[in-house]
């Protein structure tokens, strides 16, 4: 007992106090971190040298840095991290701090500073070079790599797009992906797990998402998919993982696209980016479509011919009838859509086996393609109040767009946007949907 009658703070734990207790154990937390995903410092060095100089002299470089890389072990989940510090508000940069902290400042990049596409190309084609070379360690660190994507889904599909060019290249595994999700939607990291968005500044919170990046997630294939079109009327081709609009829902998001381009100063955040796009839908007569004379406020109809094949091996396509209410056709490929919400919702089996219909999963080799009518038909479907106009389940989709009744028509892909001109006098345009061979890895949080 002191003085006053009062144990001591160490009485009952070996003499330590709480302080002593608490610190040992972030200290022990933060070291098991660096234990999985702590790349050894040759070859992490050697990756950032060969992206800061596009591929020259690495191996060379990485041999003079380790007298000895029998010696070094490779990590059990080595991690990279891509941060966009332009996602999330002000959030990017303290993230990447922490992360370069965490972690090392040569394992996470800057996407405004180091495109992914290097990377992939001089950082992994160091690693397979010195692995070809006989470094056992540089072998087992590009086995095991994975990636953290800390941005939004328009971030993590460049990212994983970029990982694509080992599959083309014949260039063995690719790194399976996670996310810290700082975008507005967020589709992709709720379909796998890594929830709606991150927007804590604290270190601890970090150090738990390296956690779950690590030890707390699995690999998943996600589809992939490409959109084409005919050489005649090529204008705007590309994959995509969520999803393919056509209609009102893309005119809407083109022309907001170009208003924030041409005054950057009224969107300054999510919520303002929300509150401009909902009054630009109004005045763009997506909540009024049927009082509009204008034409691109008709039905999709007018301009489509829907096809689809329902199942690989079929012959021929099956066309798909579009009601004239539906202004806006959407081809999905998650169960997230437009931050969380699902509009093909979940058919009842009996509608699903007299449809032919498949439960939706992102990497189940089929995509949803469903309706929407009007504003208020789709606010009412994205509050989960109405199902959107189920259309199809289909492998392969074709649009043939004919340009009597309208001079242009509007699309978009994973929210990038773009207008596409008919010709009333012309060849109709011809847009074919078909998925990827190899998909891509996701890390699936458990």
């Amino acid at each position: 007992m002191d003085s006053n009658g009062s144990a001591p703070s160490g009485a009952g734990h070996g003499g330590k106090g709480i302080l002593d207790l608490i610190v040992p154990k972030k200290k022990g937390r933060t070291v098991l971190l660096k234990g999985r995903v702590l790349i050894p410092e040759y070859l992490r060095k050697a990756m950032c040298n060969a992206v800061a100089t596009s591929g020259g002299g690495y191996v060379e470089g990485a041999s003079a840095l380790s007298d000895r890389q029998e010696d070094h072990a490779a990590p059990s989940s080595p991690l990279i991290v891509f941060v966009n510090s332009k996602s999330g508000g002000r959030l990017g940069p303290a993230l990447a701090g922490h992360l370069r902290d965490l972690i090392s400042p040569e394992q996470v990049f800057d996407l405004n500073e180091t495109k992914p596409t290097d990377f992939v190309r001089h950082g992994l084609g160091c690693l397979d070079a010195l692995a070809k070379n006989g470094d056992q360690c540089a072998r087992l660190t590009r086995e095991r790599l994975r990636i953290l994507v800390a941005g939004g889904d328009g971030t993590v599909g460049w990212v994983l797009g970029s990982l694509a060019e080992l599959h083309l290249e014949h260039r063995g595994p690719c790194p399976p992906v996670g996310v810290i999700p700082l975008g507005t939607g967020n589709d992709l990291a709720r379909s796998f797990g890594w929830g709606a968005s991150f927007t804590s500044k604290g270190r601890a919170a970090v150090k738990d998402w390296l956690l779950k990046a690590t030890d707390g997630s699995t690999p998943q294939p996600l589809d992939c998919w490409k959109e084409e079109q005919d050489e005649y009327s090529a204008s705007f081709e590309g994959v995509f993982y969520n999803y393919f609009s056509l209609g009102m829902d893309a005119q809407v998001a083109y022309g907001f696209h170009e208003l924030r381009n041409r005054m950057p100063w009224l969107a300054r955040g999510p919520i303002a980016n929300k509150m401009i796009y909902s009054g630009y839908s109004c005045w763009q007569g997506w909540f009024c479509t049927s009082l509009s004379t204008n034409p691109r406020a008709r039905g999709v109809s007018t301009v489509l011919r829907l096809s689809v094949r329902k199942k690989h091996g079929d012959d021929g396509w099956e066309e798909v009838d579009v009601p004239s209410s539906v202004r806006a056709v959407v081809i999905l490929n998650l169960q997230s859509y437009a931050g969380g919400r699902n509009p093909w919702g979940h058919p009842k089996p009996e509608n699903m086996q007299k449809k032919g219909f498949v439960e939706a999963r992102p990497n189940d080799g089929y995509l949803e393609i469903f309706g929407l009518r009007d504003g208020w038909h789709t606010s009412l479907v994205m509050v989960s109040l109405l199902k959107a106009v189920r259309l199809a389940q289909a492998q392969a989709i074709r649009l043939e767009l004919h340009g009597e009744k309208r001079d242009r028509a509007y699309m978009q892909l994973d929210g990038e946007p773009w207008k596409h001109p008919l010709d009333p006098n012309g060849k109709p345009v011809i847009v074919e949907i078909g998925r990827v061979s190899i998909p891509s890895t996701m890390l699936k949080a458990t």
